[in-house]
């Protein structure tokens, strides 16, 4: 991205601000697989992200999530256990994009609602 879109944008990545204060006041501890930067406040108080997308919280992994919480003070990579052969890795929120999951019959998947069934009967004030 350019100098005036990182001084003007927040939505996609650190601006010029935050990166600076991350340098200045914030210690990096450490980086995710999704490129994601961690830090924390050199007095210890705070912790932050800089996102290697856009500002989106679920890209945040399950391992830091209890990092950044403050659920533990170690970093992830050294306290927690390897993961398991059957566990999937972590997707964010694709709500609002092409991979997200719709329905059968789901107007955005092109399909054609099924017909009602006849256990359905309609309420009326009279009955």
């Amino acid at each position: 991205m350019s100098f005036l879109g990182k001084i003007f944008t927040w939505w996609d990545g650190a601006t010029i601000g935050t990166a600076l204060n991350s340098w200045r006041f914030g210690n990096k501890v450490g980086e995710d697989v999704a490129g994601n930067t961690y830090f924390m406040a050199k007095d210890g108080k705070r912790r932050w992200v800089i996102y290697a997308g856009a500002n989106d919280a679920s890209q945040i992994p399950p391992e830091w999530h209890g990092w950044i919480h403050g659920t533990f003070d170690e970093v992830p990579e050294s306290f927690l256990p390897p993961p398991h052969i059957w566990e999937k890795p972590p997707t964010g929120n694709l709500t609002g994009t092409p991979r997200a999951y719709r329905p059968q019959g789901a107007l955005e998947a092109g399909g054609v609602r099924a017909a009602a069934t006849g256990d359905y009967e309609a309420w009326s004030p009279e009955g």
